[in-house]
């Protein structure tokens, strides 16, 4: 089970003092806090991927992941959203595998298409291709990391004919890829074809929209033949604010929650709180809450909290990395671990993913001989045959 947490680089006034901390001071307090989740003994940190204000968030995350590389150990980087319909696949190929290298490993994307409209017309998309470009922009990636002299041509982009992106995934073995979505399954059917792994960021919306997701998402991972529905990999977003007493974070937390910018002066505090997994109270209900989240999503592999953004001050971001550090991660760690069936997968690495590659075992796109999807196909061509036959 990876525990870590992701930022979406907003720069957002404090609502309790009017402060704005400057572009350059909000990147370096995203290093600062990196480095301090390995301090605090979290696996993961997470950047979104933006090209407009108030966010910071690098429109190139790489380039933070492998400054954040360079000064860590352990800590596992990640992107919260790598843009696949907006970045060119060629792009990603080449900057992640360059980052996978110096990061000796380190190194896992999220898919997405994210959520700022505006953005496709900049890089000369029209939002409503968003999921066709998913899909062609990620088959391309998927091939670019594991071909050499690709012929390619498609609907988005202009044709390849002999390209070898380089350089070329660490030992050969490509970042492992989420792919995140709130709300379209056509992208858990995506990420079920590939055997990649699912990430849904519910922090906007009801835990039973995010369990029909992830069911969805177990279910046809099933039925292309990656292995059982309980053994898909599944991560989940989540939001946490802590104090040691309760009523104290609620009142620390709500004059940021009533002015954040995508979620402020909408639903109350205490009513965004029982729709949403957003926890605001004592490191033991943020416990409690988070262990709830496997009964509706099963046995996961990643969990990331959003802590720092609507203008929380950079020593309260601290503080809040302290708890989680100290009382939260260590019982989470415990607990997930109790009563996981043996044949869960644990979160992959880069290590895991060379052994399954030495192996023999990485998935097959659609499914393999003894699929349910490749039994299903042989079915449909027989009935096919037949069909000829009783006509002829």
């Amino acid at each position: 089970m990876e525990l870590g947490i992701f930022t979406i680089g907003d720069i957002t006034s404090d609502p309790t003092n009017g402060t704005t901390v400057s572009e350059n001071q909000r990147i370096k307090n995203t290093v600062e806090i990196a480095k301090k989740a390995e301090e605090a003994g979290l696996d993961v940190f997470a950047t979104g991927q933006h090209h407009n204000p108030p966010f910071v968030a690098p429109a190139n995350p790489p380039v933070l992941l492998s400054n954040i590389a360079a000064q860590t150990q352990k800590l596992r980087l990640s992107t919260a959203t790598t843009l696949i319909t907006t970045t060119d696949p060629v792009r990603i190929a080449e900057d992640y595998s360059y980052a996978q290298h110096l990061s000796d490993g380190r190194i896992s994307l999220i898919m997405g298409r994210g959520n700022t409209g505006p953005v496709y017309p900049w890089f000369g998309k029209d939002i409503r291709s968003g999921i066709p470009l998913a899909v062609e922009n990620y088959n391309l990636l998927y091939r670019l990391w594991r071909e050499k002299n690709i012929d390619w041509e498609g609907k988005f982009r202009t044709p390849l004919n002999g390209f070898t992106a380089t350089p070329t995934p660490l030992d050969d073995v490509p970042p492992f890829v989420w792919h995140g979505s709130i709300r379209s399954p056509e992208i858990a059917e995506q990420a079920a074809y590939y055997g990649d792994g699912f990430f849904h960021n519910n922090i906007f919306w009801p835990m039973s929209h995010t369990a029909r997701m992830v069911r969805l998402y177990r279910q046809r991972y099933e039925y292309y033949g990656h292995g059982a529905a309980n053994q898909a990999i599944v991560g989940l977003g989540g939001q946490v604010f802590m104090r040691k007493n309760s009523r104290d974070a609620v009142n620390e937390f709500r004059p940021y929650f009533d002015n954040a910018p995508v979620y402020g002066h909408g639903p109350s505090l205490e009513d965004f709180s029982a729709q949403t997994p957003l926890t605001v109270g004592s490191p033991q209900q943020v416990i409690e809450r988070t262990l709830s989240f496997r009964d509706w999503a099963g046995d996961y592999q990643r969990q990331l909290f959003l802590i720092d953004h609507a203008g929380l001050p950079q020593k309260t971001v601290l503080e809040q990395l302290d708890l989680l550090g100290e009382e939260v991660v260590p019982v989470l760690r415990k607990e997930f671990k109790k009563g996981r069936p043996a044949d869960v997968p644990d979160a992959p690495t880069h290590e895991s993913l060379v052994l399954r590659h030495r192996e023999g075992r990485d998935p097959i796109p659609g499914g393999g001989p003894g699929s349910r999807a490749h039994a299903d196909r042989a079915a449909k061509s027989a009935d096919h045959n037949d069909a000829q036959g009783a006509d002829r």
